[in-house]
């Protein structure tokens, strides 16, 4: 069962046991969230299964130690429970945590004044575009620095689109979701930061190719 201790605020943490059971197991997402919302934990605790590694994986694009990445998720789950009451039900649950997970990795990057780090090149990375084409995987590795170096030079603003977008995976609503923007300025920046990586690619090409 999910249980926080609440001795101190700073401290407040969200545990979830996962040999517990609950009746709500098969239940739709919006009956999970409306019970939520009513302060069952149960409910809870299966909305943090569904959402755990998905979350995880998305901080971890911009948080390389794994430990900061896993209380990050932990500090995002807490915040969602401790604002279920703002959430709207005719609205999708997924782009409303990914928002506040999103926030809340900017939030810590700012807090110790550095630029995030990813690690592109997971399982479930969906960006064919990003990976030139390899031959081993030590080749795969050094094209997996350059294309971390390239995404360094581009505005986070563009980044951050790319990376949701293109390496996650969401959709263009889903970002425009998580990022309190439009699907249009999604559309934008998307097209942006394509070019700018593009670009980017290109020069180092030619350096490369000069170099020989």
């Amino acid at each position: 069962m999910l249980r926080m201790s609440t001795h101190d605020a700073s401290d407040e943490q969200l545990h979830v046991d996962p040999d517990s059971t609950a009746d709500t197991t098969g239940s739709s997402e919006v009956q999970l969230v409306y019970a939520a919302q009513r302060g069952d934990e149960d409910a809870f605790r299966q909305l943090v299964i569904r959402y755990e590694r998905r979350v995880f994986s998305v901080i971890q694009r911009f948080i390389t130690d794994p430990e900061q990445a896993q209380d990050l998720v932990q500090e995002s789950f807490l915040r969602a429970w401790r604002r279920l009451d703002q959430f709207d039900l005719t609205r999708r649950f997924g782009p409303w945590l990914f928002r506040l997970a999103v926030n809340r990795t900017f939030d810590h990057l700012r807090q110790v004044n550095r630029r995030g780090r990813w690690s592109l090149f997971s399982e479930s990375s969906g960006a064919a575009f990003l990976e030139p084409a390899a031959r081993d995987t030590g080749e795969q590795f050094d094209n997996a620095q350059e294309v971390r170096a390239i995404l360094d030079e581009i505005p986070e603003v563009y980044r951050t689109v790319l990376i949701l977008r293109d390496v996650e995976g969401f959709c263009t609503a889903e970002v425009a979701a998580m990022t309190d923007r439009t699907e249009a300025t999604i559309r934008w920046r998307l097209a942006e930061a394509r070019k700018m990586f593009r670009e980017s690619w290109e020069r180092k090409e030619r350096r490369d190719s000069h170099g020989r």
